[in-house]
C-alpha cells in the first residue's frame, strides 16, 4: 500500500481503491518469455480457426480466445467465461485472444510474450496474417547487446 505522502489521492478514495484505479492492478503488464506449460501445446499450430469464429459453447461472435492445446474457440471471462470453465475442466493452460493476439497462461496468471517464445511465434503470426491479411510487423529487439557492455569494461 501506499501512504497518502508518496501519491496523491482523489478526494472521496479510499487508499485502497485509489491503488486499485491507479496502482499496481492496474497499467502495462510485462509479459513473461518463458513458460513451463507449453509442453501442452497442439502439434499443429499453422492450421487455425480465423479469429471471426464465435465460441463454440454460446456462439458469441467477440472477445473469443483459441485453446492452443485442442484448438477450441471460446469466450472470455467478460463474456460468459467459457475459455476460463475449459481450463478449469481441462488443464489447458495456454490461449491465444483473437482480439488482441495476446497470449495467456492460466496456470502461471501471466500474458506470454508470442513474439519471443519460439513455439508461440508461429501461431502468433499465422493469427495475425489471418486477421488483418499480412504478416506482423517485425519487432526491435530492444535489449542491449553484449557489445554493448564491452565498451564500459
Amino acid at each position: 500500500m501506499t501512504s497518502p505522502s508518496s501519491s496523491p489521492q482523489e478526494p472521496g478514495l479510499s487508499e485502497a481503491d485509489y491503488d486499485l484505479i491507479y496502482g499496481s492492478e492496474s497499467g502495462w503488464v510485462e509479459a513473461r518469455t518463458s513458460c513451463p506449460h507449453l509442453a501442452s501445446l497442439s502439434a499443429d499450430l499453422t492450421h487455425i480457426p480465423t479469429p471471426d469464429t464465435p465460441c463454440n459453447r454460446c456462439q458469441h461472435p467477440s472477445e473469443n480466445w483459441l485453446c492452443l492445446s485442442c484448438k477450441d474457440v471460446l469466450c472470455s471471462r467478460f463474456v460468459n467465461k467459457h475459455m476460463l470453465q475449459h481450463f478449469r475442466e481441462t488443464n489447458h493452460s495456454v490461449a491465444l485472444s483473437f482480439s488482441d493476439l495476446s497470449v495467456w497462461c492460466f496456470s502461471c496468471d501471466a500474458y506470454l510474450d508470442a513474439q519471443v517464445i519460439a513455439q508461440l511465434r508461429p501461431v502468433y503470426e499465422v493469427a495475425y496474417i489471418l486477421k488483418f491479411g499480412e504478416p506482423p510487423p517485425l519487432r526491435t529487439n530492444q535489449l542491449p547487446s553484449a557489445g554493448d557492455n564491452q565498451a564500459e569494461a
